[in-house]
């Protein structure tokens, strides 16, 4: 075994693979405390799929693929919040339009090229494909993400759990939720490189819930869900390496069990729980 570590860390592409994925687990992982926090799960996965043309474009005209997913994810924001002005429309439902609209655009750009291997890894992810330029990317992202939402963390909370009250101190609830969206924006492009459009949406959710089941204290929950993102990332990475597996998928499905085990392993302590608390009731009677 100790052979095997010995080998895979001796490998350049797996060191750059193991540093990206813990750089986006802490972009992705505080970004996603923020969103379940306020239940905006299914804004984070669109988001992800929401990118795809700009990301698209971005790779034909050969230019950075980070600002044009930014670009994309910036429109889609703007695109969600004019559709559900008013009070005709819900915002869910104008999500649902957004977001698969921008995904066919996406996809009917990447039908004109020669090949879908050119935008597999935009789809799928390149995580062994890691550059040192990209981590210095992944990095420059994920101090800014972590930045910005440690010095708006307050205003941020307290429009999440009371925003009547927050608008009375002078806190915009408005202005906070789309200052989320851009950095929602800003984490999600960051993650394609490492795990794909299809799988950052479950970078996002998935370890911010399996956080959020350990403790519900929001400040625990939000440095538990970069923890958990690294280690079912490292998890998916190690197991894809020694059995020739998809690497993106394997951090998924990681963290997925990860989930699993922890709603488990929750259900069986509330259960035991209320056996003690009768158990002890009937001792007192």
């Amino acid at each position: 075994m100790n052979v095997w570590l010995t080998d895979f860390w001796a490998c350049d592409f797996l060191r750059n693979a193991v540093w990206g994925i813990l750089l986006v687990s802490v972009s992705c992982g505080l970004t996603g405390g923020y969103i379940v926090k306020r239940r905006m799960a299914f804004l984070g996965d669109a988001m992800a799929h929401g990118v795809l043309p700009g990301v698209a474009l971005a790779w034909m005209a050969g230019v950075s693929l980070f600002w044009g997913g930014l670009a994309a994810g910036f429109v889609m924001a703007l695109l969600i919040g004019w559709i559900a002005a008013g009070d005709k429309i819900r915002e869910d439902a104008a999500i649902g339009v957004v977001f698969t609209s921008l995904f066919a655009g996406g996809v009917v750009l990447m039908s004109g090229q020669n090949s879908y291997r050119d935008f597999q890894h935009l789809l799928l992810g390149n995580i062994l494909g890691v550059t040192e330029a990209d981590l210095c990317w992944l990095a420059l992202s994920a101090v800014a993400v972590a930045g910005v939402l440690f010095a708006f963390h307050k205003e941020l909370e307290l429009t999440t759990y009371d925003p009547e009250y927050a608008e009375t101190l002078g806190i915009s609830p408005t202005l906070m939720r789309m200052l989320l969206l851009g950095v929602l924006a800003f984490a999600v492009v960051s993650a394609i490189q490492a795990v794909g459009v299809v799988l950052t949406g479950a970078m996002l959710v998935t370890p911010a819930l399996t956080a959020g089941l350990l403790s519900r204290r929001f400040y625990v929950a939000l440095i538990a869900a970069p923890a958990i993102g690294a280690a079912s990332g490292l998890c998916g990475l190690v197991i894809s390496y020694f059995w020739d597996l998809p690497s993106g998928a394997m951090m998924v499905l990681c963290g997925t069990a990860f989930f699993v085990a922890t709603r488990l392993f929750r259900a069986w302590r509330e259960k035991g729980g209320s056996v003690s608390d009768t158990a002890n009731k009937g001792e007192m009677r």
